[in-house]
């Protein structure tokens, strides 16, 4: 009876310990900062947000039309400039690299990233007053709390999830990461508020999200309000090949 208290004992305490590891280094688990590869000075351009200076990949375009970006977490978005500038020729383009990513500084959080893409919102707004907002896999949930908060001209979101919550709780199932985690980027809870014309961009064999989880997001958004469209083929990370990605991107199909 007593080596079966102390392996419970044993087991108890890894098992309490494994979840402070999960709670403590959680942000390592979800953000995988890149630097930028593109360091010319006329694509970046810098921005304060707060206390931290961020740099902003950038594609400058006089007029009222610009682009705003939102990128994966282990995504350089200065890599996403010469697609984005095939798909918006006529827009500017604002591409946030988020702190701790292309020469940002500071660390990244939910609370921060989504000041971040206020402050980049409003900074864009003064000089162009039609902003479609494109977020990618991660970004996708900053981009779905943002539309709800700003004059969204049109949302377009890449391989989005419903919550990182329930992405983690489903990678983990065994810890009660619901209550761990900070970071939730719960876009379910937000998606009801959008009232901007939504494309909802899917990947057939997209290992990292499942099509239940995207399925309850656009669930949640109001009857007309967003569409989906499925890309035949194609995988998380290599949608953004596919022949038709650029065109669901600026809405010409």
């Amino acid at each position: 009876m007593r080596i079966l208290f102390a392996l419970i004992a044993i087991a108890a305490a890894l098992y309490i310990a494994a979840c402070a590891a999960l709670y403590f280094f959680q942000r390592s688990l979800i953000y995988y900062p890149q630097p930028s590869a593109d360091s010319a000075a006329a694509s970046r351009m810098n921005l304060r947000s707060g206390e931290v200076d961020l740099v902003i990949s950038i594609r400058e375009r006089p007029g009222p039309a610009a682009v705003i970006y939102f990128g994966g977490n282990a995504e350089d978005v200065s890599g996403s400039l010469p697609e984005l500038s095939q798909a918006f020729a006529d827009r500017a383009l604002y591409l946030m690299n988020y702190r701790g990513y292309g020469g940002s500084a500071g660390s990244p959080s939910e609370a921060a990233l989504h000041g971040d893409a206020l402050a980049l919102f409003d900074m864009a707004a003064r000089s162009h007053r039609d902003i479609v907002v494109v977020g990618r896999s991660l970004g996708t949930g900053i981009a779905v709390r943002l539309a709800t908060q700003r004059p969204v001209s049109r949302l377009v979101l890449v391989t989005p999830y419903d919550s990182l919550q329930g992405l983690a709780a489903a990678q983990f199932p065994l810890f009660p990461v619901r209550w761990l985690l900070d970071d939730k980027y719960e876009s379910h809870r937000y998606a009801h508020q959008v009232v901007a014309p939504t494309q909802v961009i899917v990947a057939e064999h997209d290992e990292v999200i499942p099509r239940t989880s995207t399925d309850s997001l656009f669930r949640r958004f109001a009857p007309g309000v967003a569409r989906l469209t499925v890309l035949p083929g194609a995988g998380h990370n290599s949608v953004s090949a596919h022949p038709h990605y650029l065109e669901l991107l600026r809405g010409s199909r």
